[in-house]
């Protein structure tokens, strides 16, 4: 699609060329960010040994780390969006740095709930400011920029479950602490990011561009419902495999814990692939193709995973990782341009709130384990892919752009 067909978008005018190493220096800080998130959900077999957790407890741990960052995210976004605060950067991972400190000390489970949901604020806080840092910094390439964005954060969920395997089993769960160091770091690199956005978000306001919506508002929001249910869908599957696939392949073919956490590694692996290749093939056969391979084309993937073997199991989990994650740089692009000058809203929306809703399926998904097993779990889950039908119902692109 030429670029003078774009719906205009007052961070595109601000930027001629892609600045990479922004967008390195911020999918490096989104890697940190998501390590720290990963590996709570990496050491709930330790927490549960250590603390005597339930299934129920440990749903309920997945809940205080999504629902904080959900209810926040898209708040957060909107209130950006009216007043950008790109110097806020550093202080949500500030906010990360204390909440892996207190995983690591914690003594009783409420702090434990403390350090998630501390997590959580953090994660609220960097979503919509670095998605427009990212944005921002694109030069145009909003799928490109928005997949390298979104990369380090897959990877940094991948690197999680290794971490906990090689570091926090061996050493013991104050060694989470050393990853405090990591968000320090984060913290430096993202005043330097906040500055370098503050200069360019104020070059932006001395030349603002039309925002006029392209389509009826009730399509809009339709199409942006869809959107977020089709993204629910992925982050209850998403869930379910960060939060209890390890349980799921220590009763199903007894493995220990370093074992667990590499088959979960293959998921997260597999998610880090796709992100980076749903942004470069929805650039070139457009997002809405994307969505339709990924969404409804991991269902016969989904489906056979329940009943093969070991090394079935460790190929599946990559290829679903793989097709899973590829829908999301297209749906965020998408939405992004169904609502023009409200990226921090959109960033909010799809990285607080669906992921929040993920976080309490999570805790509903444990009562089910608690209550049926952990197979009943992903038989259950194997279907929600067919929830990908709803792409039919979305506008075509030809239509926002005037085509």
């Amino acid at each position: 699609m030429p670029a003078a067909a774009r719906t205009p978008d007052p961070l595109a005018s601000t930027a001629a060329l892609t600045s990479w190493g922004i967008l390195t220096a911020i999918s490096l800080c989104h890697m940190v960010n998501d390590v720290m998130q990963s590996m709570l959900a990496a050491i709930y077999p330790l927490l549960q040994a250590e603390f005597a957790l339930s299934y129920s407890q440990i749903g309920v741990l997945t809940l205080a780390f999504q629902v904080t960052a959900s209810l926040l995210q898209p708040l957060i976004g909107m209130a950006t969006d009216r007043h950008p605060q790109p110097r806020s950067l550093p202080f949500g991972m500030f906010s990360t740095f204390t909440g892996v400190l207190l995983l690591a000390f914690a003594t009783h489970y409420p702090m434990l709930l403390a350090g998630a949901m501390l997590i959580g604020i953090g994660s609220a806080v960097f979503h919509p400011e670095s998605s427009r840092v990212a944005r921002l910094a694109s030069g145009g390439r909003f799928g490109t920029a928005q997949s390298l964005f979104q990369l380090g954060g897959n990877f940094g969920q991948s690197l999680g479950p290794l971490l906990a395997a090689f570091i926090v089993v061996p050493l013991g769960r104050p060694a989470v602490a050393w990853f405090a160091v990591a968000a320090a770091l984060g913290a430096a690199l993202l005043w330097h990011v906040g500055t370098w956005a503050e200069t360019r978000r104020r070059a932006a306001a001395a030349r603002p561009a039309e925002t006029r919506l392209t389509l009826p508002r009730v399509t809009v929001i339709r199409a942006i419902t869809i959107l977020a249910i089709l993204t629910f869908t992925k982050n209850i599957y998403s869930a379910a495999m960060s939060s209890y696939f390890t349980f799921y392949t220590i009763e199903t073919f007894g493995l220990g814990a370093q074992g667990a956490q590499i088959m979960l590694f293959l998921f997260l692996a597999g998610m880090a692939a796709g992100v980076m290749l749903g942004g470069i093939f929805g650039d070139r056969i457009g997002p809405l193709a994307v969505i339709w391979i990924s969404i409804l084309g991991v269902l016969p993937f989904t489906l056979l995973l329940p009943h093969v073997g070991l090394y079935a199991t460790a190929a599946l989990a990559f290829v679903i990782g793989l097709i899973l994650a590829s829908a999301f740089p297209a749906i965020v692009v998408f939405a992004q341009e169904l609502v023009p000058g409200r990226t921090g809203m959109i960033a909010g929306l799809f990285f607080g709130f669906s992921f929040g809703m993920g976080g309490i399926s999570a805790a509903a998904l444990g009562v089910l384990a608690d209550a049926r097993g952990i197979q009943a779990v992903f038989a259950l889950v194997a279907w929600l892919p067919v929830l990908g039908l709803l792409t039919i119902l979305l506008p075509r692109r030809s239509r926002m752009i005037g085509g």
